[in-house]
């Protein structure tokens, strides 16, 4: 049973980290941005090499994977960046010496990507609209299920990275940053699956982020809403976070038991 008092507490912490640290708060918008412009600017060069025709259809998907994308990445940093912080500041054994239970902490952790997510989207949804014509709200409510299904994989690929660093201690950190990535050439963010090799082509369809972006692709050359797709990848992020919440119990577990808790927090 979650505790909301516990919750709430663990996510004023984090709130008041970005308030206080201007740099903190800079850095949640500054990459998004930037990828945002080089991209979108690479494509309307692209665009005009070609001679127009089809290309600002590319555009489109491009744009929509980038702004998509970083839903999953920012879900998946809220989790794992607010680990590390703890563990920056070695205050991780002071809340587990506290009444916390984990699933307290992870569900906080969630939060805070949730709150990254909805700010960046904005950013990200007026500057994509001012720049490039580019409407995010053209998938309606589809919308929602894009980003429910990235932010449910983002959220499993930052509890993955935070038993990694459990157990395997500062020296798994970087996969803080580097996790996502090495999915990201099987979530077909900005191109078909069906480019895919046939190897590959079965790895990209067991991760859920690769049914997102074809449905979005789907939706911005025919319109609607391809249900089928949405619940192919609903059902594979429970599956996922089944396995994940799993893996970081048995990992926290060891941890505790030799000792690695210790070791993380205070070294």
């Amino acid at each position: 049973m979650l505790r909301p008092h516990v919750i709430h507490a663990l996510l004023t912490r984090y709130v008041l980290l970005y308030i206080k640290s201007p740099m903190r708060a800079f850095e949640l918008f500054f990459w998004p941005l930037v990828q945002l412009l080089v991209w979108g600017f690479v494509t309307m060069f692209l665009q005009k090499a070609g001679g127009g025709g089809e290309f600002p259809q590319f555009i489109t998907f491009l744009i929509g994977g980038i702004i998509l994308w970083d839903a999953l990445f920012r879900a998946q940093q809220g989790v794992s960046i607010s680990f590390l912080e703890d563990v920056w500041t070695r205050n991780l054994l002071n809340i587990f010496a506290a009444p916390v239970r984990m699933t307290d902490y992870i569900a906080a952790t969630f939060a805070v990507g949730l709150l990254r997510v909805g700010i960046t989207a904005i950013v990200l949804a007026v500057v994509a609209a001012a720049a490039y014509s580019f409407n995010l709200f053209q998938f309606q409510w589809g919308l929602i299920a894009y980003y429910a299904n990235l932010m449910l994989f983002g959220w499993v690929l930052g509890i993955v990275s935070i038993a990694l660093i459990l157990r395997w201690g500062h020296g798994a950190e970087s996969l803080a940053w580097a996790l996502p990535f090495m999915v990201q050439p099987f979530a077909c963010v900005f191109y078909p699956m069906e480019i895919l090799p046939g190897w590959m082509r079965g790895i990209a369809s067991i991760f859920p982020p690769a049914h997102v972006f074809e449905g979005m692709r789907d939706a911005i050359l025919h319109g609607g809403f391809d249900i089928r797709r949405f619940a192919i990848a609903l059902a594979l992020n429970a599956v996922y976070l089944s396995l994940a919440g799993w893996a970081f119990a048995s990992v926290l577990r060891t941890a505790r038991e030799k000792g690695l808790l210790v070791k993380t927090s205070s070294s």
